[in-house]
């Protein structure tokens, strides 16, 4: 539905086709002088990549960062545990893309993350025997790096979104290149998801929808997985609905997959028409966790997880995420002091770019290093960078030390800056 008087822009309703544009956009989160002013400042940067050009008012962000939102993919680590104990081929590919498709329930919170700030990092301990660690290892283009590790398997990722903004919704493809090691299996698994849609960003309400095609293929064995993510149709028909098979490496449905992104995934034996074998059922391989009950950003007990200490490591690096304080002050509704700490965040940072290229220094990730690998996604081709062990090291030594002084996280200053490091190198 178009709104009359403002051209490029689309109203949707995801629940049905009944609502004038009109009504469905005077119900989003926006003030309406708040709306058109922000209309009229984003107008100019129809069918650009907005990923960090524009500077965004922190009423529309939620108290936790990019790099932070990589570790919600270990929620249900389990599913990966489970795939590396199992020994059917096929059923592994199950339960890994299963994990694979459970992220999306908290992705389809309709708050915008910050974009971490250059040598920003986040770790994570205390959930599934993981250990976890990403970092923010380029500005622009803005790109993460992430790895985490327990007994059963490596997860391992290097993302750069790009961004297509289309007036009142924004296009995002994941560039990236996600890795799973089971160990014990011995295999290697790669996962291309498919692309996210943000409609009714200005206008009407926020909603997400993750349309197309997620590929996880075995490539140790040539089995593969195809997931197809229906797109939400009238009244929201086909929303949140997941299908697809376990293919054998001759590209034969093996098990038939389907569920909801946001209830649960089904799995069955199939033949080779893609019909499920006789005296067989549809048996449940995982089903989202009961939620926090109107939550103010809509997160999951996982999420408020992720952003607690409870999840910190002993000495925390004082380039952790949990302690901007632009995010802290948006976690206690202080919104003005949010807003003056970015900006605060974003001007330090652009200060330290100026001084390191007065010194004709490069910017040099602590955990990650270039592999000298370019790989082609669906969405363009991508430097990866790789886990190079130092953080493995860096906890063995804080965790072997003889030093029982732990450091209160909270009195830790927010320092994710490493130009004076460069400095004295």
């Amino acid at each position: 539905m178009r709104l009359l008087g403002y051209e490029g822009l689309e109203v949707i309703n995801p629940e049905g086709g009944t609502e004038d544009a009109e009504a469905e956009a005077q119900r989003g989160r926006w003030k309406q002088e708040d709306r058109d002013g922000y209309w009229k400042m984003m107008q100019k940067y129809i069918g650009s990549d907005v990923t960090s050009m524009v500077t965004l008012p922190v009423i529309i962000f939620e108290p936790m960062t990019m790099i932070q939102k990589m570790a919600e993919l270990m929620e249900y680590s389990s599913l990966l545990d489970l795939a590396d104990e199992c020994e059917d081929p096929y059923m592994r590919l199950v339960y890994a893309s299963s994990w694979a498709v459970s992220v999306y329930y908290a992705y389809q919170r309709t708050w915008k993350p910050f974009n971490p700030i250059l040598g920003e990092t986040y770790e994570m301990v205390n959930h599934g025997g993981i250990m976890f660690i990403s970092e923010q290892v380029s500005h622009h283009p803005p790109m993460s790096a992430g790895h985490a590790e327990n007994e059963h398997f490596t997860y391992d990722v290097t993302s750069k979104l790009k961004t297509k903004f289309l007036g009142n919704s924004v296009d995002v493809y994941p560039v990236g290149r996600t890795r799973v090691k089971l160990k014990k299996a011995g295999i290697v698994l790669d996962l291309v998801p498919p692309p996210t849609k943000v409609n009714n960003l200005i206008f009407g309400r926020t909603w997400v929808d993750s349309p197309g095609e997620m590929v996880m293929t075995n490539m140790t064995t040539g089995d593969k997985v195809v997931l197809y993510f229906q797109p939400c149709g009238w009244f929201g028909a086909g929303r949140y609905e997941v299908d697809g098979y376990v293919y054998n490496a001759e590209e034969e449905p093996k098990i038939l997959i389907t569920g909801k992104w946001n209830e649960a995934m089904h799995y069955q034996p199939c033949d080779l028409e893609g019909e499920p074998l006789p005296e067989t059922e549809l048996k449940e391989v995982w089903r989202v966790a009961l939620a926090p009950a109107n939550d103010k950003f809509q997160y999951t007990h996982f999420a408020h997880k992720i952003n607690s200490f409870n999840t910190a490591p002993k000495n925390l690096l004082a380039s952790d995420s949990r302690l901007r304080p632009d995010r802290y002050a948006l976690e206690l509704g202080d919104l003005m002091k949010a807003g003056s700490e970015k900006s605060s965040l974003e001007e330090r940072q652009r200060a330290e770019k100026r001084n390191r290229e007065a010194k004709g220094h490069q910017f040099v990730p602590r955990w990650f290093s270039l592999s000298g690998e370019v790989t082609q996604t669906p969405w363009g081709e991508l430097e990866v960078y790789e886990y190079n062990g130092k953080y493995t090291e860096h906890r063995a030594a804080i965790d072997s030390s003889s030093c029982d002084l732990e450091v209160d996280p909270k009195s830790i200053e927010f320092n994710p800056w490493q130009y004076g490091n460069l400095e004295a190198q």
